[in-house]
């Protein structure tokens, strides 16, 4: 005779108020994402039929975990900004029409932000500015020139400075070897 473990059922939408309303909710929270792992498959698309309102698509049981875990966060936290979301579905009609996509990085860094390259021993420190950049007492337009001074050779800018990711060969983005960088503080590559 084969033993039953009996799984414990909740629901996101109790994990949700639990957080609005009580200041333990974030502990609580917590704990019902971790209990999704104790789910039967079947449990885990009835909770996807509640959170989402429709039908769970054919994914694998992690999968599942997951998405289900990331709508109840959303629920309680809320979800995405109206300006992200017009960008991926503006991403994912571009992958539709043309079979690729080209993410560019946000280029709204503030004036008064430092991006810092140690280069060849020596660091280098870029302020930016209302008009462009300042490196070294003189006022540059872009950050590829900047890269050109420092290096003697023709680089990308930001590349250089580790605000892109350079593409992979199968079409991902990977870390370019100058590291990823923060937009107030960019670390040294």
């Amino acid at each position: 005779m084969k033993a039953v473990r009996k799984r414990t059922q909740f629901s996101a939408c109790d994990a949700a108020t639990a957080v609005a309303t009580n200041p333990t909710g974030h502990h609580e929270l917590s704990q019902r994402i971790a209990a999704l792992n104790e789910l039967t498959a079947q449990q885990l698309r009835d909770e996807w039929r509640r959170l989402y309102r429709g039908q769970p698509p054919r994914l694998s049981r992690d999968l599942l975990i997951r998405t289900i875990a990331y709508r109840i966060q959303e629920l309680a936290y809320g979800g995405l900004s109206e300006a992200t979301q017009r960008k991926l579905d503006a991403l994912a009609k571009d992958l539709k029409v043309k079979g690729s996509i080209v993410v560019t990085p946000d280029k709204s860094l503030r004036p008064g932000a430092r991006l810092v390259r140690e280069w060849r021993g020596k660091t280098h420190t870029v302020v930016v500015t209302e008009d462009g950049f300042e490196y070294a007492g003189k006022a540059f337009p872009s950050l590829t020139k900047i890269a050109h001074a420092i290096t003697g050779a023709h680089w990308s800018g930001p590349r250089f400075f580790g605000l892109i990711r350079k593409p992979a060969s199968n079409g991902q983005l990977r870390s370019d070897t100058t590291g990823s960088l923060d937009a107030a503080e960019v670390a040294n590559g």
